[in-house]
């Protein structure tokens, strides 16, 4: 019988997106762009997932460069890969602040194997983009940033929320890393498609480390009263 981890990692194997993207935009697929990135996510998921039990979805908005679009695994960048999850990665060390601000309220609701035996993290677009900056280098650039990229990948966020649900998800209440314009396009979608009962919006973990800092563990108490939910 295959497991939760088994139909993750045949998710991501599948994982692609063929539309066109408006111009100056590209789409960001580390498991078609890097040939380890498999494997070694597939480490992540079999360590914590190897069962049938159901999970609570968070859904931030799409990866970044630095965390799951180098290792995979959203929220999580190769330190926190290395330290938190004892996973071996071998290349170019990266360091996201989103994924700082998780393993803190993932330590502070009781450990990487407690955490994930009760949540699977994703984003509401499972792959992420980029585009070219003021200064000419490569920046995150979200779903939401442009009606025109949200038109383009509408279908394929819808057709793949759903996916992931069938992986295993219990329903009854999603977390959704993001307010404003990322809680407001879910609910939107929600009132569609009736994707779950409840939808609990949390500050998203990058505006709290670089706008809130100081007040991070009131952030990271929030959160696990939030969780406190299921």
């Amino acid at each position: 019988m295959k497991t939760f981890a088994d139909r993750v990692i045949a998710f991501n194997k599948q994982i692609d997106f063929k539309g066109n993207l408006p111009e100056g935009i590209s789409i960001m697929n580390p498991f078609r762009e890097n040939k380890n990135i498999i494997s070694l996510c597939g480490a992540f998921y079999k360590k914590y997932y190897q069962d049938n039990h159901p999970r609570y979805l968070i859904l931030g908005i799409n990866p970044g460069r630095f965390g799951g679009g180098v290792t995979g695994i959203p929220f999580t960048d190769t330190k926190r890969l290395i330290e938190k999850c004892h996973i071996p990665y071998t290349g170019q060390q990266t360091h996201e602040p989103s994924s700082v601000f998780v393993y803190e309220v993932i330590a502070a609701y009781g450990g990487t194997e407690k955490f994930y035996k009760d949540f699977y993290i994703n984003s509401i677009c499972p792959l992420g983009f980029t585009a070219t900056g003021k200064n000419g280098k490569e920046v995150n650039y979200n779903y939401y940033d442009s009606v025109e990229l949200t038109n383009a990948v509408y279908d394929f966020i819808v057709k793949n929320i759903q996916r992931q649900i069938n992986i295993g998800i219990d329903t009854d209440i999603c977390f959704c890393f993001g307010k404003g314009k990322n809680e407001k396009f879910l609910r939107g979608l929600n009132e569609d498609y009736h994707f779950f009962k409840r939808i609990i919006a949390l500050e998203h973990p990058r505006f709290v480390m670089q706008y809130k800092s100081a007040s991070k563990q009131f952030y990271i108490d929030k959160y696990i009263s939030a969780f406190g939910e299921i």
